[in-house]
């Protein structure tokens, strides 16, 4: 029987609470009987995102990855994605099991678009909305929906609240027109489109990796490549943010309106978040989440200062 040790930074995820523990328990186990069944061998050392192991593995012979998720709602379809992508600008789904959260992929390089200059990563990411943003299948959730279920916490908020008043006021009355724009969904977006999540291959320079899929609109896609690789901007973090946003803009062909305003709803709603996070643990903020509001207030003003 294949032995299967998970590496420390995987068994920390049981503290996330007992949803993570008891997946954690679950995943050698899980992993073993897709060995077995996929007739996969182990090829090298298994690594680790937030939520997922991914294990290089050898296909009658050749090269793959199998990947093993944890079972949450952003990830529930991203083999349905992979289909539909059919590895036109992404990573090659080889086999899936949706119901255990199982993918096997063809194995890229290992390099991601961190080690470009972000408006040159900008550029590839940009290429790439291109080639990702299809229509919709009908059993994803829309965007709007998403966005939808925090426009009312969003308005309650107090006015002391760690965001400022009108950039809340402006992030819902955004979310509302956005939302009653049949323009806001049915394209197949990626979710968390970044610099990690594009990877060097071999039969194409660069693809995508990882999506949150949903049904939704292009101009949405922009946000995380704004947020991440965040100290870099330090010193300039308005010019650098406009720098990207443009950037994106430019090479994409959207629309700058429509994609701020898609900008300014998602970081004000990832702000909220931590908020939330921290209310619902009876604690105040801490300073990592008082940092990421920061950023993310940021983000959302210099794309409209």
């Amino acid at each position: 029987m294949t032995r299967v040790e998970l590496p420390k930074a995987v068994l920390d995820f049981a503290a996330r609470g007992p949803d993570w523990a008891a997946h954690v328990d679950r995943l050698p186990g899980l992993i073993r009987d897709l060995l077995d069944e996929w007739d996969l061998e182990r090829d090298g050392v298994m690594l680790h995102g937030h939520g997922s192991v991914v294990l290089p593995v050898l296909a009658d012979g050749v090269p793959g990855v199998l990947k093993v998720g944890f079972p949450d709602v952003e990830t529930e379809h991203e083999a349905l994605a992979l289909q539909r992508w059919g590895g036109r600008g992404a990573v090659r789904l080889l086999r899936a099991d949706p119901h255990r959260r199982a993918v096997l992929l063809e194995r890229l390089l290992t390099a991601d678009l961190t080690g470009l200059w972000d408006l040159e990563a900008c550029d590839v990411v940009a290429g790439l909305y291109g080639l990702i943003h299809v229509p919709a299948p009908p059993q994803l959730a829309t965007v709007t929906s998403y966005v939808g279920r925090w426009t009312g916490p969003l308005a309650a908020l107090p006015r002391d609240a760690p965001i400022p008043r009108r950039l809340v006021e402006q992030a819902v009355g955004l979310a509302r027109e956005l939302a009653d724009d049949p323009g806001s969904t049915g394209t197949l977006v990626h979710g968390d489109l970044h610099y990690e999540n594009v990877l060097a291959a071999e039969r194409e320079p660069w693809l995508v990796i990882d999506p949150h899929p949903m049904s939704g609109d292009p101009h949405y896609e922009p946000a995380p490549m704004l947020w991440n690789r965040w100290e870099e901007l330090a010193g300039d973090i308005r010019g650098g943010v406009r720098r990207r946003f443009h950037a994106l803009l430019d090479a994409a062909s959207l629309d700058e309106d429509r994609a701020r305003a898609w900008v300014v709803v998602r970081m004000v709603v990832n702000a909220y978040w931590s908020i939330e996070d921290a209310e619902r643990a009876g604690r105040a903020l801490d300073q990592e989440e008082r940092e990421w509001i920061t950023c993310c207030v940021a983000v959302a003003k210099a794309v409209q200062d």
